[in-house]
């Protein structure tokens, strides 16, 4: 059946339903009093049912048949409870098994009972309408006041309906402005405009309805019918219509087909139109129905027939809600899937998913239990399930509207001004790491408020009942303190560890903290951070209800063997403390730790990462340390030996020196790295080939080496200039004397090799000791001894 040819039916079925409003009604009459009359028939119209024999006839019969259908239904209960008990008591079975068997049997035979005694209610109230016994059967007013009483309902009906539309047409406006004014704006204030533009719009619907209600409730009571006097029906209707149209005013805060800036679901107009219109309908077919026409059949023709209505009524709204469900089963599913995949957080994704599967599930078991319950409590059920349905539309809209904006605050990162990122850079981060954490944990707490707030509205769980009990104000109150030692703790470390990234922060007005105050503060923070999350976590246990007595003294006995077992760990901590309190060294300076000597690259409360010169990196202990050598404080001197020969003049070196001295204060390199005239010791040695004069140049920390290479390349260029020879390594041959002062002959080869052009010996010449001719050989004589001993050249081709 399609959905249009459906709509029609239940439209037709409405259309009975309320004609029997007007059909079988009885005036019921109302005192010189001001106050409504009750809701059952008048105590004289009961009276003229007494007197008349046939009348009172016909009741007893009804009473003697409700008392059999009772009793039957009673005998089918203890035989369902006696052959429980017949299993229990040999089997000796599971009590929660037995107890859900007996429910289970209970409900079921509760159920086909109802059902039973309704169609033989139903049956014989028929077989009484169709052929009534006697005439005091016959309907109990005249058909002139049948006419007059269904024209004042129709009247009431329209009136009140006249009213509430005209209110809603002129309220229209004020929703379109408010509407309007939600997507002006960035997007930064969307989500609260809408949220409260959506508390405005609902209040303004609700107040609506009120004034409709009331406008109905004047009309009726003093425009029709007897002036002052409101009758059954018209009350009925009136309290209907109230209930109704504040469930209809519930689903339009989701939908609002027709302001898209009230919308608080994320679809489009046409589906929420398609939806708002589909739960109207339904609504209005099973509240008016179950509220108007099914009391008003029970109080005038009998019980049987008015329970048969309301069965009839459920049924086809079960029907129809059923089958629009499975219609946009596929629709639906494939929305929440998509919204899951965009979920920030996995058990957001996984809840949706799972509802996206099951929702057409749940649905129809809703309607189902709905359906269940007319059957089994016709009287009230319609009303508490109208009621809890509307409890439940309210609570899962401020629970969605509440997470959605969690959900927008969750999703827009915090940015801070310029002067405040370069005073504190981590300050940002850290609070778009911790405030979305926190708004995520309080978006989980405000669902589960709503799971619990909708299942104690249905009678699945008593809330405050277990509010009240010890256990649950100890778990609700223990939930609260952890929560808020957790964001006190937070905000400690992020107030704390951002006032000490400020210190280190060199882009200050204080100027660049020292080294020292670095590593100290970077040794602060982590003391803090295991400070912080140590007493957090003692405190959450303790408010957990675990003792943390044991846990301190076995902390206590664990710290007392680690200090016997590992007495390198504590000495390396104390020797570690004492050095940064003593300030022998910080990260980036140069030091000689443990024979090593390099770069301070790290720097602990237990050890020193060293890198040397050729790159590699050592970890130091500091229980290996027995002294520290630091090159980096205060100044620096570089102290260097320059050796001349014994032949050249000491104070023209000394020139020399202050020359090269002179020219390097000049220069924009190295010139503002030294910090005083240079320093002449002067001759710290007479060396075997060497006079050795010793200089001093103080420098800035750390600079020594640099400023010592550059002069080192000074003293060179400037001793060349001025011939000052630079003693190095040589040696001198000697052939020895005789007596007479003569050297004996030095015999020399001369072996010369002569190549062709294309590179095959030409010849070769050979001379050797033999005898030779006086053309080949020249004897020399021994040359004289110098005084002196001359630098050899080293372009000299001979061979000695």
């Amino acid at each position: 059946m399609s959905l249009s040819r459906l709509n029609a039916h239940l439209g037709r079925w409405l259309a009975v339903a309320l004609m029997l409003i007007a059909l079988p009604v009885f005036a019921q009459q109302s005192g010189p009093s001001k106050e409504p009359a009750p809701d059952g028939p008048a105590y004289s119209t009961l009276a003229d049912l007494l007197e008349n024999e046939g009348s009172r006839q016909r009741l007893i019969e009804e009473l003697r048949s409700l008392a059999a259908n009772q009793q039957e239904e009673s005998d089918a209960t203890e035989g369902v409870s006696q052959a429980s008990n017949a299993e229990q008591a040999p089997g000796k079975q599971d009590a929660k098994d037995i107890s859900l068997a007996r429910q289970l049997a209970e409900t079921t035979s509760s159920i086909a009972g109802d059902l039973s005694g309704q169609f033989k209610n139903l049956t014989g109230a028929l077989a009484t309408l169709i052929s009534p016994a006697d005439d005091s059967l016959a309907p109990r007013v005249s058909m002139a006041e049948l006419s007059r009483l269904a024209l004042n309902m129709a009247l009431v009906i329209v009136a009140t309906f006249a009213v509430f539309f005209i209110l809603r047409g002129l309220a229209r406006p004020l929703f379109n402005r408010i509407s309007h004014w939600t997507r002006q704006g960035d997007d930064r204030s969307t989500l609260l405009r809408t949220s409260a533009a959506v508390v405005l719009a609902a209040l303004i619907d609700v107040a609506v309805v009120a004034l409709a209600y009331v406008g109905g409730n004047l009309i009726a009571t003093f425009a029709i019918g007897e002036s002052g006097a409101l009758s059954t029906q018209a009350s009925l209707f009136l309290n209907a219509f109230l209930i109704i149209e504040l469930i209809k005013a519930a689903i339009r805060v989701l939908f609002a087909s027709h302001h898209e800036g009230l919308r608080l679901l994320p679809i489009d107009a046409q589906e929420a139109a398609h939806w708002n219109r589909w739960l109207a309908l339904l609504t209005g077919f099973v509240g008016y129905g179950m509220l108007v026409a099914v009391p008003l059949t029970n109080t005038n023709t009998s019980l049987a027939l008015g329970h048969a209505l309301g069965l009839i009524i459920m049924l086809l709204a079960f029907v129809y809600a059923t089958t629009f469900v499975l219609k946009n089963r596929l629709k639906v599913r494939a929305a929440l899937e998509s919204k899951a995949s965009n979920a920030s957080m996995g058990a957001s994704s996984l809840a949706l998913r799972v509802i996206a599967r099951s929702w057409h599930l749940l649905a129809i078991a809703y309607f189902l239990f709905i359906l269940v319950l007319s059957i089994l409590r016709p009287e009230d059920a319609l009303p508490s399930v109208m009621l809890a349905t509307l409890r439940t539309l309210l609570i899962v809209g401020i629970g969605l509207l509440l997470s959605g904006m969690l959900t927008q605050l969750i999703g827009k990162r915090i940015t801070l001004s310029a002067d405040w990122r370069r005073k504190m850079p981590k300050l940002e981060s850290r609070l778009n790491a911790y405030i979305p954490t926190f708004l995520k944990v309080i978006r989980t707490l405000i669902l589960v408020t709503v799971v619990l707030l909708v299942l104690d509205t249905w009678g699945a769980f008593d809330l405050a009942a277990w509010y009240a009990t010890e256990a649950g104000y100890n778990t609700v109150s223990k939930l609260i303190d952890i929560i808020l030692i957790l964001a006190v703790a937070a905000a400690i470390w992020i107030v704390l560890a951002s006032l000490i990234e400020h210190r280190l922060n060199d882009d200050s007005r204080r100027g660049e903290p020292t080294a020292r105050a670095k590593t100290l503060l970077s040794l602060f923070r982590n003391a803090l951070a295991i400070t912080l999350i140590t007493m957090t976590g003692m405190i959450v246990l303790a408010e957990i209800g675990i003792n943390i007595g044991p846990l301190i003294a076995g902390a206590g006995v664990l710290g007392l063997a680690i200090g016997f077992g590992a007495q390198k760990l504590v000495q390396d901590i104390i020797t570690g403390v004492f050095i940064q309190i003593e300030n022998a060294m910080n990260t980036g300076d140069v030091v000689t730790v443990g024979g090593i000597t390099g770069t301070a690259e790290r720097l602990s409360i237990r050890s020193v990462g060293i890198r040397d010169l050729s790159g590699t990196y050592h970890i130091v202990p500091f229980s290996s340390v027995d002294t520290v050598s630091n090159y980096m404080r205060g100044f620096g001197n570089h102290v260097g030996e320059y050796g001349i020969a014994y032949r050249e003049s000491i104070d023209d070196a000394i020139v020399q020196l202050e020359h090269a001295f002179e020219e390097l204060k000049a220069s924009e390199e190295h010139g503002h790295k030294l910090l005083e005239p240079l320093s002449v010791a002067g001759v710290v040695a007479l060396a075997d080939s060497s006079v050795n004069i010793r200089t001093v140049i103080k420098t800035t920390p750390g600079d020594q080496w640099a400023v010592g290479r550059a002069y080192n390349r000074l003293v060179k260029k400037h001793f060349d200039a001025a011939g000052i020879e630079i003693p190095f390594p040589h040696t001198t041959l000697y052939f020895g004397q005789d007596k007479n002062g003569s050297a004996p002959p030095a015999n020399l080869r001369v072996m010369q090799q002569d190549f062709s052009i294309d590179g095959s010996p030409a010849g070769q010449s050979t001379a050797s000791s033999a005898p030779r001719s006086t053309s080949e050989t020249q004897e020399h004589e021994p040359a004289p001894i110098p005084k002196e001993h001359t630098r050899p050249d080293i372009d000299n081709d001979e061979n000695t």
